[in-house]
């Protein structure tokens, strides 16, 4: 592999700037940090209150709708608002 087909080492993306400016996305290990942080609160929580619903059924089924709640929530809300928050916080 030559030039631009070059593995980075990040499987995401290379950690440049892209062109137009925009700040380089946090590295990988940030990013599982900050997967982490939002994971475990919405599992911790969602799992809490589904209890009084889901407590007597298979674990299976208790997991499916945890993270039926939990993924769209971390994916869509938490885990870009946490990326935002590290940018702000790196560029101080």
């Amino acid at each position: 592999m030559t030039g631009s087909d070059a593995p980075t080492g990040d499987p995401i993306g290379p950690a440049v700037p892209p062109a137009g400016g925009l700040p380089a996305p946090p590295s990988i290990h940030a990013r599982a940090v900050l997967t982490w942080l939002a994971i475990f609160p919405l599992v911790a929580i969602t799992s809490m209150l589904a209890e009084p619903l889901v407590g007597n059924w298979h674990p299976i089924a208790r997991a499916c709708v945890v993270t039926l709640v939990v993924v769209p929530l971390a994916v869509y809300l938490v885990v870009p608002s946490l990326v935002k928050l590290h940018g702000r916080v790196r560029r101080r």
